[in-house]
């Protein structure tokens, strides 16, 4: 049955030759890459005028500066990574140049940033959607939390269905996304031009502000900057792109880049023109197309597209999160089960862990995008300033043609960057403190699990000069529940492998059904030792495995194996094994985590 439900969801499996196929090309990638980056035009402008409305609306004017200085960082921001894709082909952005240009620590520290960070993608595109939905429908407001996480179940299982196949459903509400914003900014435009939108709606721009401070500015730059998130994905993930990588890769990010320009200045210019000033319950893009077209299908033809890149900007997440996370598998940071495709192909380790990890911080922060948006854009800027940081020393290094334009461009990023993640820890340090608790755990869990594996691998290697234990025997123990052909055929089993002793261990709840059990053992199975437990608390469970602890204890002093033998049998439909092996599986459950101790399960297959 799971096996079914697992097909109908996910699809049939590919073989690896198929792999080339699910490479993606330029408008593919621009609709599963950029999505993030995009769809931050929703709540970016948003944020800024969230910190600048606490002054007055007149200070709403300060957007436009304040935008336009966004739009400088993402120039910067693109050049740079455009020289970082040449330089790095085979993808891992960040993480690949801070760790081969400034060290291991500063490669971990850029990779666990971006980990973090594409969680906190899925997390906020989702809820950010949710709050286009619930905008929209207001008697939905009670359940953002319920329908965040539907959606998060719903493209992830999307996701596990491949990435070409995912690319090519999710293209078309990227589309149309960007069509919709580009005819509200246009018709927008055509009223201003016309004279429908007039000066008195908005304060003019140099209108002097009581109150407005450096603090506040720096700030709300630092807020709008959250439009940039998702810019580094493209670099992370030029294997996805068909060849030549880079070069497509490159193009797509330029594409990008010049599409969010455009939507974020066209958004932040309407919001100002209109004079709209922030709501908890309805969002900047809802109120600007309200005022544009009023509450008509066009209304709600951009709010539903807003919704859904809002909720598939998460694909970036899931398209960079897998294959950052196979560079430091593969690099033993973290575990090797990242490195694994599935049947579809894809990273399917990485996909469940990005959903499951995001749920739970939709859930724990109650789906409030604003909450969690501050984490979201440190967690960028991070490996932003690293990145840029790690291409300087290289230039510097390898002096490679033109080496001083790269030096310049990344040096420009670099700057910026800095300072703008200086500006986030600054000014929203009561939002940001954890970065510094989380960030410094995470390295040291890398190290951890690093050293771990290094551990293993020496005691693992066959040149190593230790001298392998030699195993003196074996004892085998066989839980019985009653004399049947299901304990028959695990005895039968048990003797065909000739180990030095087998023990049948019942567990009673009453001695007189102990008695009765030993008299007919004794007549059915002489040749084998038979120990009956008595359970005062009617519990199988702890009885048992007390009685395995004593005899694992002495068999390793005398260099002995303890493999446990729990009968089980299969009925003709697998949907009830559940009901007639509870013990058995809760058995099962109990011993696996025990050390040097071999659990195997032997069927009894029904015939009926």
């Amino acid at each position: 049955m799971f096996s079914a439900l697992k097909r109908l969801l996910i699809g049939q499996p590919l073989k690896s030759a198929e792999l080339g196929e699910q490479k993606l090309n330029k408008t593919k990638a621009l609709a599963i890459l950029s999505s993030d980056a995009l769809s931050s035009v929703a709540y970016g402008p948003e944020q800024i005028l969230i910190v600048l409305i606490t002054i007055s609306t007149a200070a709403l004017w300060y957007s436009v500066p304040i935008g336009v200085g966004v739009l400088v960082l993402l120039l910067a921001l693109i050049l740079s990574y455009r020289q970082i894709i040449f330089a790095y082909p085979h993808g891992g952005g960040a993480y690949v140049v801070s760790k081969e240009n400034l060290g291991v620590n500063a490669g971990l520290l850029a990779g666990g940033s971006l980990l973090v960070d594409y969680i906190l993608t899925v997390a906020v595109s989702i809820s950010a959607g949710t709050d286009a939905i619930t905008s929209a429908f207001p008697q939905l407001h009670p359940y953002n939390v319920d329908i965040a996480t539907l959606l998060v179940v719903a493209i992830t299982i999307l996701n596990l269905r491949g990435i070409t196949e995912s690319a090519s459903i999710l293209a078309y509400p990227v589309y149309l996304f960007i069509l919709a914003l580009i005819i509200l900014i246009c018709v927008g435009l055509y009223k201003g031009v016309t004279g429908t939108v007039t000066p008195e709606m908005h304060a003019p721009i140099g209108t002097p502000v009581a109150g407005i401070t450096l603090f506040l500015l720096l700030k709300a730059f630092a807020s709008g900057s959250s439009a940039l998130t998702g810019v580094e994905a493209i670099s992370n993930a030029i294997p996805n792109f068909k060849d030549p990588g880079p070069k497509n890769a490159s193009k797509t990010l330029a594409a990008m880049g010049l599409l969010l320009a455009i939507l974020f200045s066209g958004i932040v210019y309407l919001a100002y023109a209109y004079g709209i000033a922030p709501k908890a319950e309805e969002t900047v893009v809802s109120q600007i197309a309200s005022q544009t077209f009023g509450r008509n299908y066009m209304y709600y033809f951009i709010q539903g597209t807003t919704a859904l890149i809002l909720v598939l900007a998460a694909n970036t997440g899931y398209s960079a999160f897998p294959l950052l996370a196979v560079n430091l598998a593969r690099d033993k940071y973290i575990a090797r089960m990242f490195t694994i495709r599935g049947d579809r192909l894809g990273y399917s380790n990485g996909i469940i862990f990005l959903a499951i990890m995001s749920i739970i911080l939709i859930i724990a922060f109650k789906g409030r995008t604003e909450h969690l948006i501050p984490l979201y854009a440190v967690g960028v800027f991070i490996p932003f300033t690293l990145a840029q940081t790690g291409m300087l020393v290289k230039w510097v290094r390898e002096k490679p043609k033109g080496w001083i334009v790269k030096l310049t461009i990344n040096l420009i990023g670099a700057l910026i960057s800095f300072t703008v993640m200086l500006i986030f820890f600054i000014t929203k340090l009561g939002q940001v403190w954890p970065v510094f608790i989380f960030l410094p755990l995470i390295v040291y869990t890398f190290h951890k699990i690093k050293k771990h594996y290094e551990a293993v691998s020496e005691q693992l290697r066959i040149t190593t000069c230790e001298p392998s234990i030699p195993i003196k025997g074996n004892v085998m123990i066989v839980p019985v529940a009653g004399i049947t052909h299901v304990v028959e055929n695990s005895m039968n089993y048990a003797k065909s492998l000739a180990p030095d002793q087998i023990i049948a261990v019942y567990v009673a709840f009453d001695r007189e059904a102990e008695k009765q059990f030993q008299e007919k053992w004794e007549c059915w199975q002489p040749d084998v030792r038979l120990v009956t437990l008595h359970s005062h608390y009617r519990s199988i469970i702890q009885p048992l495995t007390k009685f395995i602890d004593t005899v694992e204890h002495k068999a390793n002093e005398s260099n002995f194996r303890v493999t446990v033998l729990i009968p089980q049998f299969i009925p003709k439909r697998n949907w009830q094994h559940i009901l007639h092996n509870q013990s058995s599986l809760l058995i099962r459950a109990f011993l696996l985590y025990r050390r040097d101790l071999i659990v195997t399960t032997v069927p009894y297959h029904l015939k009926k």
